[in-house]
């Protein structure tokens, strides 16, 4: 069925889940229940918005059975650190590829795929401030590349003083919403050929539950405000191992050597850890632990052992210290 024009702005979301069906149905289904939020929220009333939601609504459910036994659909934390693990990456990834100069649509795409990722979080509760401005960055990066590219100009890259004001929730309606592959992950394959870059940017056939959107604008302008504050240098926010560059595709049959592993130093102080007199601990502060050890779990999903290690660190100095 048709998405109804009053929930346009969901579209890309409902594009999003439609293209991890397959290669991350968790993700897949934290865009949906996103988009069913945000939708209620915007017309739950009209004939054919209610028919719609309803249909997703069933959607969900029948994804909430297959995934039962899936501990990110049934623990919210767990599934909060997936998918922020899951959009950080992919930020990365495009960052990455931006401050080296490697302009291409699949990174543009990516960018603005993170934005939308970033979007979803919300439904484990309210943004951190951190992650509203890495939406912030990714969407106007997403909007600017692509206006470059579509002008012929060089797009500047890296973190630049950014002049216009409010984000472009909708831009790129014709240019990102695509649904080819979005190469989210751990992106270790191989990069994307110029044909799949293409398709990642074309509009594509509809997504979601089958609805047809409607026609959006195109690309808007950058907008104006200063991010000359936003410091987001490699790594910093996401795991530590994801690869700055993409590995060349390897001969058909040849297995790849696997990369060699930067393992992080632990604080000797805390091998013989107990907890110290006196410290009481708060029921945050056991929330806060069980989220570290969520996000630790979550990392090694994406074998990644730093990150692993990183916040299994700082749950043990809260538990031990009561402190941060």
């Amino acid at each position: 069925m048709a998405l109804p024009p009053q929930l346009r702005s969901i579209q890309h979301h409902l594009r999003t889940a439609q293209e991890h069906e397959k290669r991350d149905p968790v993700v897949a289904y934290y865009c949906r229940l996103y988009a069913m939020q945000t939708g209620m929220k915007l017309d739950s009333k009209t004939p054919e918005c209610r028919k719609f939601l309803v249909k997703l609504m069933d959607q969900l459910e029948t994804m909430k059975k297959e995934l039962s036994d899936n501990d990110s659909i049934t623990q919210e934390v767990v599934g909060n650190a997936h998918v922020e693990n899951y959009a950080l990456k992919m930020f990365l990834y495009a960052d990455n590829e931006d401050r080296a100069g490697r302009f291409h649509k699949n990174m543009i795409k990516s960018f603005y795929t993170s934005s939308l990722l970033l979007d979803v979080l919300s439904v484990f509760g309210e943004l951190s401030e951190e992650n509203i401005q890495h939406r912030k960055y990714a969407r106007w990066k997403a909007t600017y590349i692509h206006n470059c590219l579509k002008s012929g100009e060089a797009p500047q890259p890296g973190p630049i003083a950014m002049e216009g004001e409010g984000e472009a929730d909708e831009f790129g309606a014709e240019g990102f919403a695509g649904a080819g592959p979005s190469h989210g992950g751990s992106f270790r394959g191989a990069p994307p050929s110029e044909e799949d870059q293409d398709k990642s940017l074309d509009p594509g056939p509809a997504p979601g539950i089958g609805f047809t959107p409607s026609p959006g604008p195109g690309p808007s302008g950058p907008p104006t405000t200063n991010y000359n504050n936003i410091h987001i240098p490699p790594g910093a926010h996401a795991p530590a191992n994801t690869p700055a560059e993409l590995p060349p595709p390897t001969a058909e049959g040849v297995k790849p050597v696997p990369m060699p592993r930067s393992v992080p130093t632990v604080d000797p102080t805390l091998l013989n850890a107990q907890q110290q007199g006196g410290v009481h601990l708060s029921p945050e502060d056991f929330t806060k632990a069980q989220k570290y050890c969520k996000y630790a779990g979550s990392a090694l999903q994406y074998e990644d052992v730093s990150t692993a290690v990183q916040n299994l660190q700082k749950a043990l100095k809260l538990l031990t210290t009561g402190k941060e």
